[in-house]
């Protein structure tokens, strides 16, 4: 259903995280490959989403539709502490990715 793509700043952040924290989030992305199914997410704009956990962890994405079906680009992942930063850092990532296109 889904395939999922990754920035070089997500895949950074997520090596950084507890083996604990990186099983969540694995399992999180293994239900939307597999069902569709987001859990608590949120558009932050047109292009922009997050997904969201009780625990304060935040992962910024945007989905992509192409010729074999919907990818989903992780851009950066962080907190609810970093929320605003992180977004900022979410929309300029995604300014430089669509500006290669």
């Amino acid at each position: 259903m889904y395939s999922v793509l990754s920035t070089k700043e997500y895949l950074n952040w997520f090596t950084e995280q507890n083996s604990k924290v990186q099983g969540q989030i694995s399992a999180r992305l293994q239900r939307i490959i597999e069902f569709g199914h987001f859990g608590d997410a949120r558009r932050l704009g047109k292009r922009l989403a997050e997904l969201k956990w009780k625990n304060g962890l935040r992962i910024y994405f945007s989905l992509i539709q192409d010729e074999n079906g919907k990818i989903i680009l992780l851009l950066i992942g962080g907190n609810k502490n970093s929320q605003s930063n992180d977004i900022h850092l979410a929309k300029k990532l995604l300014s430089e990715i669509s500006s290669k296109d």
